[in-house]
């Protein structure tokens, strides 16, 4: 007999600055709660990562939004309260939450690092009907680490997401099939997941401007309009999803890193050393998950915001970083027209095995063999001893960090003695 199933979706409310608030009440003697706060969690605007990266409930009267430059932010309410992020910290709340998830099913799909689906089907018997367990999860999160998440509840992972985003904080909502034309039909269509503001113009302009309204659509005039993506939004709209809570994340389908340079670069040579800081991230990661890519690109945003890529497919897979490195400088000098840089990529794609089956070139001359080697004995070092006990000599000295990409050094960790907690 198949059970009927029974999926939670649950979101932590504001997470990094709930975790930032949290910190700061019960670790550092902290007397005012952020939550309550006109407050935002915010990048370094001197490193140029200046932009919102959470806000308080009380800073969404002021318009403020997640994604949002600071100086925008700061336009709308001047006396908005930032504080730096911590994601060291944030790492640790969301390895705790995730551990309380676990404990009330063994499937749980982290989905980010503040949001998971918890397939709960025919768990009724240990924990209740789904809205007590849900109330259950919810109540413990908020007791045991302080802060509040709002739980979905729903037959499928879609439906249980979009209960999740009803009314906030500290929530249990539901949306069964059988509730979607009352609850999640009247809701503007840019409310519903994988309908962004790209799409949400286009379906304004064939004048469908609610969920119910896209849900009624003939598929065939969404697929005219959209291609195969409005085939997918109208099944969306009309609740339908078949993919599962997978408790084992799928294998990567590529690696990348990218960094925002603390000033525009303007010669190739400090564009090239960025490079070089990159590769030693990609290539570390490509090595910690056993495989080699096939597919190098490098991206590159100019002072003015705009953005080029270029790619290249080698003849052997790799995961050495010199090598990584190297197509990486080829592909910047068919790239660049000379323009101040901003930002710069390396991605990877066409990802294989670890397997060593470079095949042989009789006038390549490098010891592939001696490199490997080299960068698993860096590797060892650096898990270690810390990413900062290996250097290569070109950084010392250098307005470079030599691991650059991913979360940024500066947002790891915060020095608390020098900021003021009230």
């Amino acid at each position: 007999m198949s059970l009927e199933k029974i999926v939670f979706h649950i979101d932590v409310n504001s997470a990094f600055l709930s975790w930032e608030a949290v910190y700061r009440l019960c670790h550092l003697g902290g007397r005012v709660d952020l939550r309550e706060e006109v407050a935002a969690v915010g990048g370094d605007m001197a490193m140029r990562h200046g932009i919102i990266l959470a806000k308080s409930i009380p800073a969404k009267k002021y318009h403020i939004q997640t994604g949002e430059s600071i100086t925008e932010a700061l336009q709308k309410c001047p006396k908005l309260k930032l504080v730096p992020p911590n994601y060291g910290l944030y790492e640790k709340c969301s390895s705790a939450f995730m551990e309380i998830l676990r404990q009330y099913s063994p499937c749980v799909e982290q989905y980010s690092i503040d949001e998971a689906f918890v397939d709960m089907t025919g768990t009724e018997g240990l924990w209740g009907e789904p809205v007590v367990a849900a109330n259950r999860i919810r109540d413990q999160i908020r007791e045991e680490l302080g802060f509040t998440v709002n739980v979905g509840v729903s037959e499928n992972k879609l439906l249980a997401k979009m209960a999740s985003d009803f009314q906030k904080p500290d929530r249990v909502h539901t949306l069964w099939k059988q509730e979607i034309e009352e609850k999640m039909w009247p809701l503007p269509v840019s409310d519903l997941f994988f309908v962004g503001r790209a799409t949400t113009k286009k379906l304004f302009n064939m004048g469908i401007h609610t969920i119910g309204e896209l849900a009624k659509t003939d598929p065939a005039i969404l697929k005219s309009h959209l291609k195969k993506h409005g085939e997918v939004i109208w099944g969306f709209a009309n609740g339908m999803d078949v993919s599962i809570v997978q408790s084992e994340a799928p294998a990567n389908k590529g690696y990348g890193n990218s960094t925002t340079i603390a000033f525009d670069v303007t010669d190739a040579s400090t564009a090239k050393l960025v490079l070089l800081a990159l590769a030693e991230t990609v290539g570390t990661r490509l090595r910690v998950a056993g495989v080699r890519a096939e597919v190098i690109a490098v991206g590159i945003k100019s002072f003015e915001l705009k953005y080029a890529s270029h790619q290249m497919t080698l003849t052997n897979a790799t995961n050495i970083t010199t090598e990584i490195h190297r197509c990486a400088c080829q592909l910047f000098d068919a790239l660049w027209d000379g323009t101040p840089i901003r930002h710069l990529g390396i991605h990877t794609s066409r990802i294989k095995d670890n397997r060593d089956m470079r095949q042989l070139d009789m006038f390549d001359t490098t010891d592939y063999e001696k490199l490997e080697c080299m960068d698993e004995t860096v590797d060892k070092i650096r898990r270690r001893y810390g990413n900062d006990s290996v250097k290569r000599a070109v950084f010392i000295g250098s307005r470079i960090d030599h691991m650059s990409g991913g979360i940024s050094r500066e947002k790891r960790s915060v020095d608390y003695k020098k900021v003021t907690v009230e």
